[in-house]
């Protein structure tokens, strides 16, 4: 089973076509901006949305373990175990309460891809294994995309690439298009802000373009992190030099969306107060240039 927290359908930027993508839980990086980081764990996690909640106190009257109390900040752990048993998101009236991420046996999976066959047909779709990190789940993705595959639906795999090589090979046997992030080619940055170097990502890219794979790139643009000349520079060098080149590099502007779920996390959104900020147009048109003259094709915000 596929440990799951989100499915999104009618999605039209995680591949070509109109398609229903799948994000599962568990990734190894650790990206400052990141837009998911309920993504993060491997395993279910409890959130709590505190401008929906009425105070009510029906999560904390209905939890076993005494896990919540009210305070004048609303509902807080008490310190005792949460044991993820859900009771308290299925008696919040407003829904204030949510387990986030849940095991979905694979005839669940493919019922509700099915559901959207004749759409992602239509438009030329398929399905997006996102995540978090689908590498870090081979034994229920792998065996999920061959049975895609063997249904004629078009499968394409959103992956970090901070993942062992031969588990790349194996994941490029299995579908027809890799979505790519880029996000800094200098690796002592990349560690900064991801909490990972980057040496194995440009690795795998190399190995992707080996094996004539199609890939497109995705590049969330950071004015403090690799909206510089050098940086773009060093990126299109990169892409361009690659025995096979991405169909497409989109240029993603940075917008802090992972901030609101952070605090429904209880978590803090860039703890260290690392500076990110949005390239301005003078940037964003100079990164496109750039990367356009190096022969390759480019959108804002793709």
């Amino acid at each position: 089973m596929a440990l799951i927290f989100d499915i999104k359908r009618y999605a039209i930027h995680d591949g070509p076509g109109i398609r229903t993508t799948l994000f599962v839980k568990g990734c190894p990086l650790r990206c400052v901006w990141c837009h998911n980081p309920e993504s993060w764990s491997p395993v279910p996690q409890r959130l709590y949305k505190q401008g929906k909640c009425i105070g009510c106190q029906s999560c904390v009257n209905v939890c076993p373990q005494g896990a919540l109390h009210l305070t004048p900040e609303g509902i807080r752990p008490t310190g005792k175990p949460c044991i993820l048993c859900g009771a308290c998101a299925e008696a919040c009236p407003a829904l204030a309460m949510e387990i986030c991420g849940r095991e979905w046996p694979m005839e669940e999976i493919l019922a509700e891809v099915e559901k959207e066959r004749g759409v992602m047909t239509d438009s030329g779709g398929g399905v997006t294994i996102s995540g978090g990190e689908p590498m870090m789940h081979p034994k229920t993705v792998l065996p999920l995309l061959e049975e895609l595959g063997r249904r004629g639906i078009h499968r394409a795999v959103d992956t970090t690439l901070y993942a062992k090589p031969e588990l790349v090979q194996e994941y490029a046997s299995r579908c027809e298009l890799f979505l790519l992030d880029l996000k800094t080619m200098d690796s002592a940055v990349h560690k900064r802000y991801t909490g990972v170097p980057n040496e194995l990502i440009l690795s795998n890219y190399r190995l992707i373009a080996s094996l004539g794979k199609r890939y497109w790139v995705r590049i969330p643009l950071i004015s403090e992190v690799n909206a510089t000349e050098d940086n773009i520079r060093a990126s299109a060098d990169f892409l361009s030099s690659l025995p096979l080149r991405p169909e497409v590099v989109d240029l993603l502007p940075y917008h802090d969306i992972g901030k609101g779920k952070h605090e429904r996390m209880g978590t803090t959104y860039n703890p260290e107060g690392l500076p990110l900020s949005a390239p301005d147009g003078r940037q964003l048109a100079r990164c496109e240039n750039i990367l356009k003259a190096a022969g390759l094709t480019v959108r804002i915000g793709g």
